[in-house]
């Protein structure tokens, strides 16, 4: 049987995670993880971000919103959640599509798990705020 070549790109991985997260989003998790699972940061960019995200039949924007409604689904994971809000605001997202799919979600994962992303969003939209923040105090000086 023959079966198509899965795509695998090491370099398209890590090329495709600058332009999803931002340096700090980086900095904030990855190293954590490679010092407590040496190997495992590299296995997921290369087969998540130079493997899945390669695949040409979804928009980033269409990724991120299954991405969104995954993690919504799953519950107990906040910190990606965050993450993917933050994301999905650099793939061209507007906060205002961003929570409608959160609400869109209530009836189909439950109001409690819908209300947890709509605080994901919420936190990683005050976090957007307080860096716009910082980095016009700085230019101010």
């Amino acid at each position: 049987m023959d079966f198509e070549a899965a795509i695998l790109d090491r370099e398209a991985g890590y090329a495709m995670l600058d332009v999803l997260q931002d340096q700090a989003t980086q900095n904030a998790a990855l190293p954590a993880v490679e010092k407590l699972a040496p190997g495992f940061t590299d296995w997921i960019v290369t087969a998540l971000f130079g493997g899945t995200y390669q695949r040409p039949d979804l928009t980033l924007r269409e990724r991120q919103i299954a991405n969104l409604a995954a993690l919504t689904a799953l519950g107990g994971v906040e910190p990606q959640l965050v993450g993917h809000v933050k994301t999905s605001e650099r793939v061209g997202m507007s906060r205002e599509e961003i929570v409608e799919v959160f609400v869109h979600l209530a009836p189909y994962v439950g109001v409690p798990k819908a209300l947890a992303g709509l605080r994901a969003a919420a936190t990683a939209f005050e976090a957007a705020f307080e860096a716009a923040f910082e980095a016009a105090v700085e230019a101010a000086k």
